[in-house]
């Protein structure tokens, strides 16, 4: 578990990168695989990476699609459970600086200490989300905030 501050990240290069991905050709699930394995191997403190998409037969309930990271059992998340599901149920951004302060965390690994969730949102309807965890202790910025926004944003676009 580290405790040291997260190095800097230059988001701007690292969103080109991705957008270069998202406008790519092929199955969408493959382009959101590459966009996970990006920010797990570029962002240094994102420790787990991956999407929870809406299942189409149980709308309100998320389930695991692409994802880089420790294998989760957490496969299926009904909303309003964790921090997952309560992104989910409020449609915003959650960010937890300390996961050991939630009392609806749901842990994925003993290692997590923070945990950010990006809604991905289209004509005001929730497709999924973006979740990233990270095993320090308050590492995510306004940076990293608002370029997973933006990301997200991008994706409806591709759903």
């Amino acid at each position: 578990m580290s405790e040291t501050p997260p190095t800097r990240i230059d988001f701007n290069a690292l969103l080109n990168e991705l957008r270069l991905i998202l406008d790519g050709v092929g199955d969408v699930k493959v382009r959101l695989q590459a966009v996970c394995k990006t920010l797990w191997e570029r962002v240094g403190h994102y420790d787990w990476v991956g999407f929870y998409l809406v299942d189409p037969e149980r709308e309100r309930e998320l389930v695991l699609g692409p994802c880089v990271g420790a294998p989760t059992e957490h496969v299926r998340i009904p909303f309003g459970r964790g921090i997952c599901g309560k992104a989910a149920q409020s449609k915003e951004t959650l960010v937890v600086q300390d996961v050991s302060v939630e009392t609806n965390y749901l842990a994925c690994s003993v290692e997590t200490r923070s945990e950010i969730v990006v809604p991905i949102m289209k004509d005001g309807k929730l497709l999924g989300e973006l979740d990233v965890d990270s095993h320090t202790l308050a590492p995510f910025t306004d940076a990293d905030r608002r370029a997973l926004e933006t990301l997200c944003a991008w994706i409806a676009e591709a759903l």
